[in-house]
């Protein structure tokens, strides 16, 4: 069995469909505004952070070329002989060869510390460790933004110098807080230094350590010449403790998403793009850098707002006008075919049709509505004139029934005439006489068109009867139809003209050999009736199984049997009718296919 899927507009009226057309028509003009402004969007970012990539990694460049012009000003006083035969535990000197000492380093520390440019200057400081206070006259008051060289005992240890020394003379960049412990009472001396311990090339040891301070400040100059709308700038050691920023207020720890808070000992430029920043991130493991762009999305989506409401404009304008021409469309062909609809459904045949609805237009709508129109009054003149041929019908039928009285006076005589042979004695004339009456009153039928099967035998075998009385009998009929198909509805005089062909074409000459046989079968929708004769003449079955179809056919050809065919057909459709064909033995077998349909008795 086949299903057919069911269609969902079926169910729909027009204007319901029409509504829906609209909102085809509109959704996917506001999703692909929806993601054009997506793609804007994401491609605005990509290039964007892309610029911001290049950007970073210049800026990084520029930091780097000062931290390593810092770390070989550094280099170089490693390697001064004067701070390298240093040695406060040595009681070799004098004390005026201490100072003078001294005051040489200060002039080396302040000759590096000077600037020949415009640039903020960087300050070079040297903290030796003099346990034994043998630099007593050594002023110790460190600052951020001045140079020296100050010793210090236990008391005044720096928190950060047991770390410089940890690191045997590999430089790094810290953030300190103070220059010495803050008990001396000294301001905020908060500054990004450079540390890097002074070991003795001559012998184990440290000498000291050196700190570059106001490292802040040059950094600061750099990341000012980078200018990131309404973004901030970060730079930042390994574990995103804030070194220096381009703003003064800021966390000393930065957040950083997942991708880019630990980069492993990897170094580079990764970038990632959340729904509310655009982080751009240059690392170096080596130095323990990061420099950290951060940019607001909607600093930058915001230049392209104007974008934006163009495009919104042009979706407004063309919503609105689809509304408008959807409104016109409305007026100018809804509204005329609801009203056509409304005539069409209270319109009966019959009933007075109105004046046709004026239209200044002459569209197809207008022609629709004056054709239904005329056509409804050209039903009506067709209902008045079925009516009168009705009439005119019943009248014919009077006719037709008083033509049949001259049949029935026929069939009442041969009636009277079959009781006087009779009791005449006259027995075969009276059997022929009974079975040519019978013939008559089968034939009429009572008018009817279709009859049983069983009625249909029952005017056969009184043919039958006929003909054996005419040939004396000299050949045999065999009848072999189930009971059960005699209820089965079927053309009137169907049997009888193809039982005479075979009398006549078939077994006529053959005496005692001639044999006819009908037989019926049925399967579940369609019954088959079999008549067949045993008789030797030739036969082309295939002509005249082409000559039944045939529209004009060879007017030799027998009328009977095509009469048969056609009636059968015009009955019940063109895939029931006759088929010719030879038996499997001698012979001939015609084959009436008709369907499986029992007549309702009157």
């Amino acid at each position: 069995m086949r299903y057919r899927l069911n269609n969902p507009l079926n169910r729909m009226n027009v204007k319901q469909q029409l509504f829906l057309l609209f909102l085809i028509i509109i959704i996917p003009l506001f999703i692909l505004n929806a993601y054009g402004n997506y793609k804007a969007d994401q491609i605005l970012k990509r290039h964007v952070t892309n610029a911001y990539i290049e950007l970073n990694k210049q800026n990084f460049r520029l930091i780097n070329r000062d931290i390593e012009a810092v770390n070989k000003v550094t280099s170089t006083v490693f390697q001064n002989s004067l701070l390298q035969q240093l040695n406060p535990l040595s009681t070799d000197e004098t004390i005026l060869q201490r100072v003078k000492n001294y005051e040489k380093l200060e002039n080396l520390l302040t000759t590096y510390s000077q600037e020949t440019d415009e640039r903020e200057p960087v300050y070079y400081s040297l903290y030796v460790y003099d346990p034994q206070n043998t630099y007593f006259f050594a002023p110790f008051y460190p600052g951020p933004k001045k140079s020296g060289v100050y010793f210090f005992s236990d008391d005044e240890k720096p928190d950060w110098f047991d770390e410089a020394v940890d690191k045997k003379g590999k430089g790094y960049l810290r953030l300190i807080d103070h220059l010495s412990p803050p008990s001396k009472g000294q301001g905020d001396q908060r500054t990004l230094a450079y540390i890097r311990a002074i070991n003795n090339i001559y012998r184990n040891g440290t000498i000291g350590v050196l700190v570059v301070t106001n490292l802040d400040a040059r950094v600061q100059e750099s990341l000012q010449t980078v200018s990131l709308p309404e973004g901030e700038l970060y730079f930042t050691n390994w574990s995103n403790r804030v070194l220096s920023a381009q703003s003064n207020k800021h966390e000393d720890v930065l957040e950083l998403p997942l991708e880019v808070a630990d980069m492993g000992m990897t170094s580079g430029v990764k970038d990632v793009i959340t729904s509310d920043y655009i982080y751009v991130v240059n690392y170096n493991h080596v130095l323990q850098q990061k420099l950290v762009y951060k940019v607001p999305v909607q600093a930058l989506l915001h230049q392209q707002k104007e974008i934006k409401q163009v495009i919104q404009l042009i979706s407004i304008v063309f919503f609105a006008g689809s509304l408008i021409f959807m409104l016109y469309f409305w007026r100018s062909l809804m509204m005329p075919i609801q009203k056509l609809v409304y005539f069409v459904r209270r319109y009966e045949p019959g009933n007075i049709v109105p004046e046709t609805p004026s239209r200044e237009k002459k569209d197809e709508i207008s022609v629709l509505m004056h054709s239904i129109y005329d056509m409804a009054r050209r039903l009506n003149a067709l209902v008045h004139y079925k009516y009168t041929m009705d009439l005119k019908q019943k009248e014919s039928q009077l006719q037709i029934l008083y033509q049949q009285i001259n049949p029935h006076l026929l069939y009442n005589t041969l009636e009277s005439i079959y009781w006087k042979s009779t009791m005449e004695g006259n027995t075969a004339s009276a059997e022929m006489i009974k079975e040519l009456s019978k013939l008559m009153k089968i034939s009429l039928s009572q008018g009817r068109e279709l009859i049983t099967l069983g009625e249909e035998l029952e005017h056969a075998s009184a043919y039958i009867k006929l003909q054996q009385h005419r040939y004396d009998y000299q050949f045999r009929v065999l009848i072999d139809i189930p009971e059960e198909l005699l209820p089965i509805s079927i053309p009137k005089i169907t049997l009888q003209p193809l039982i005479e062909n075979s009398i006549i074409h078939g077994v006529k000459h053959m005496g005692e050999d001639g044999k006819i046989v009908i037989r019926a079968a049925s399967d579940e929708d369609n019954l088959f009736i079999f008549i067949e004769d045993n008789g030797y003449k030739p036969v082309d079955y295939e002509l005249i199984n082409r000559l039944l179809d045939e529209e004009n056919p060879d007017p030799t050809f027998g009328y009977g049997i095509r009469n048969i065919h056609q009636r059968i057909r015009l009955h019940f459709g063109a895939n029931y009718g006759l088929q010719y064909s030879k038996r499997e033995e001698d012979g001939t077998r015609v084959t009436l296919k008709l369907p499986k349909s029992v007549r309702e008795q009157p």
